[in-house]
């Protein structure tokens, strides 16, 4: 059992991981944004979410694998992927989701774009990129994503933002986004089960939150089914439990 945010349970998953027998996982989630737990209908009441684990069912849940290390919902680089690790911990505290937005609307002043190469399922795009997300959740953030989203398919959900000419077009990305549309020229979604990225400058990754170093090439591949997390048996699930605490 474990408690805390999406950073805690990333720790857990990767010692998990690499421990010769993999036990099962039960989760308290008291971070800020909890995205996980949401996916998978734990409440974030303690008592709530203890109880699930007492008398849940297990769940076959898919980890993902970037150069060695796991994440359970999702790596990413790029405009805003750095407000997870960069906010203070204090700031997230007090101000809870709205932290992220805070520090999403200030780095919104000096958005940069990666020119990449991706590889996936014998398919090799490139272009300029300013936002990317290899996710195995239905939300990033408090974002949903779009589509019908499975967390045991040995699949990821891809996004990819390609860099606009002008804040006009930066503001026309962020309303497809938000309303879960991604029917413009300006990104690309499609699901992969391992994937290939190459760049020409070094590039910061974010993982499950949590700051994951830099690099200018990095190999993702979708471990199907590779741990057990107890969820509520009957999977019931509503907004007014998520929020108390």
């Amino acid at each position: 059992m474990c408690s805390g945010g999406d950073g805690t349970l990333n720790e857990v998953v990767n010692g998990i991981m690499s421990a010769q027998k993999r036990l099962p996982i039960g989760y308290i989630p008291c971070g800020t944004m909890n995205d996980f737990a949401k996916c998978l209908k734990i409440p974030r009441n303690c008592e709530k979410a203890a109880e699930a684990i007492a008398t849940g069912k297990r769940f076959g849940c898919d980890i993902g694998k970037i150069d060695g290390k796991h994440f359970t919902y999702v790596a990413c680089f790029g405009a805003f992927t750095d407000v997870s690790y960069s906010t203070p911990q204090q700031t997230k505290n007090i101000l809870g989701n709205a932290a992220y937005f805070l520090e999403c609307f200030k780095s919104t002043l000096g958005i940069k774009s990666y020119h990449m190469q991706i590889e996936y399922d014998g398919v090799l795009i490139e272009n300029d990129y300013i936002l990317g997300m290899v996710a195995n959740s239905t939300s990033v953030a408090g974002m949903k994503l779009p589509g019908d989203i499975s967390l045991e398919d040995g699949a990821f959900e891809v996004v990819l933002i390609k860099k606009p000419n002008d804040i006009l077009e930066l503001q026309k990305i962020i309303t497809k986004l938000i309303a879960q549309d991604v029917s413009t020229e300006y990104i690309q979604y499609f699901k992969a089960g391992e994937i290939k990225i190459t760049s020409l400058t070094p590039v910061a990754w974010c993982i499950d939150g949590e700051y994951g170093g830099e690099s200018v090439s990095v190999h993702i591949e979708n471990i199907n089914k590779a741990i057990d997390i107890i969820i509520p048996e009957n999977g019931e699930y509503s907004e007014e439990i998520a929020e108390s605490n």
